[in-house]
Order: structure tokens, then C-alpha cells, then sequence
């Protein structure tokens, strides 16, 4: 059985205002929720890491396979109006978080789509959950805030206005994301900046 409940993710509407966006809580399917939570690598560092620079478990490994692969393509581009279809993908970790992330932002617009899949169990604090938002000045100005527990999926399609971000929290966040990026070019330059910055945290923390 496939591990992402795709037929969930088409049931959602897509919500268009002020940007198009949607939440799918238990997109992880709950009967495979744990052993791929559990197999999501060991980061003991902040900072997003390049899929290729960490190596999950076997469940984890069997979801990024689904994620990129044809049928998740499929449904985001009738989901979100765009052709997804062959375009490359750039798969990041998160496994800690710090005081300084969550800041209000929109992504670059080499990203088409965006989508985040948490792996927390359960989530108690204020901090740490994404809100999206209305404009750029405000975090208490959100269309919707998203606890990130286990299974949920948080997915917008980029734009000017696609702005984002969460109230300060530090230690443990987990959390997948994946964009469907507009050339390979600019995806492998996003890696590298990536690869790069994980690097000089692993050294910071080990060091």
C-alpha cells in the first residue's frame, strides 16, 4: 500500500485567497505514519539539509520515492493548475529548529510549488507552527496556522504574496520539504547552497 494518501490530498479544496494553498492533515497514512516517522534521520544540528547529505531508514527512503515520482506530480499539477509533470524536484530536511527561523518570507521564484510533511508527535507549544499569512509585516495576521504533527501536509503554490513563517521556537522539528523547482540549474544551485550551509553547521556543532 502506497504510504501518501493521495485521494485525501484531491478530497481538499484548494483554498485561493490570498494565494493558493491547502492543509491535508493524515496525508501520511496513520497505519504507516510511525515506522516512517521513525525512520527519518538523526539531525542534531539546525538548518535545512539536502536529502542526498543524510541516510534515512527504508520507509523514508520508500517516501521520498513516492513524493517525486510521477503519481505526487500528477496530483499537485490538477490540484494547483500547473504542469508538473517531468519538472525537477529538490527534496530538504529540517531535523532541529532555532530562534532565528520562522521569519516571515515568501520563497524564491525558482520554486513552482511548495509543500511541507511533519513527522512531530503531537505539538503543545505556541511556537514552531507555520501560519500563512496575509502580507509581510504580521505574524498574527494569518489566513491559518498548522501544528506540525505527523502526517500533515502544508502544500501553496509560490507567489509574490505567498507569505509564511512561525512564532520562534528551539529544539526538535521535524519536518520534509519538497519543491517542484523551474529548471534543474536553479535546483542543483539551491542544493549547493544547502549542502554547503549544513556543512558549516555540522562543523559548528561537532566542532
Amino acid at each position: 500500500m502506497a504510504l501518501l494518501d493521495l485521494e485525501a490530498f484531491r478530497q481538499i479544496s484548494l483554498a485561493v485567497e490570498p494565494f493558493k494553498h491547502l492543509v491535508v492533515p493524515g496525508f501520511l497514512r496513520a497505519e504507516s505514519a510511525r515506522s516512517v516517522r521513525d525512520d527519518f534521520p538523526d539531525i542534531q544540528y539546525p538548518g535545512l539539509l539536502p536529502v542526498e547529505a543524510v541516510t534515512p531508514g527504508p520507509a523514508f527512503a520508500v517516501l521520498i520515492g513516492e513524493l517525486t515520482g510521477p503519481q505526487a506530480a500528477a496530483a499537485f499539477s490538477e490540484k494547483f493548475g500547473i504542469d508538473l509533470t517531468g519538472r525537477p524536484t529538490m527534496v530538504t530536511l529540517r531535523g532541529r529548529a532555532q530562534a532565528k527561523d520562522g521569519r516571515i518570507h515568501t520563497d524564491s521564484e525558482a520554486k513552482l510549488v511548495t509543500a511541507l510533511l511533519y513527522f512531530n508527535d503531537g505539538w503543545e507549544g505556541p511556537g514552531g507552527r507555520l501560519r500563512l499569512l496575509r502580507g509581510p509585516d504580521d505574524l498574527t495576521d494569518m489566513i491559518t496556522e498548522v501544528p506540525p504533527e505527523l502526517g500533515t501536509l502544508v502544500a501553496f503554490r509560490r507567489a509574490d504574496n505567498s507569505y509564511h513563517g512561525h512564532e520562534p521556537y528551539i529544539g526538535v522539528r521535524r519536518y520534509l520539504m519538497i519543491n517542484w523547482m523551474s529548471s534543474g540549474l536553479t535546483a542543483q544551485r539551491e542544493l549547493m547552497r544547502h549542502r554547503l550551509s549544513a556543512q558549516a553547521k555540522k562543523m559548528l556543532h561537532y566542532g
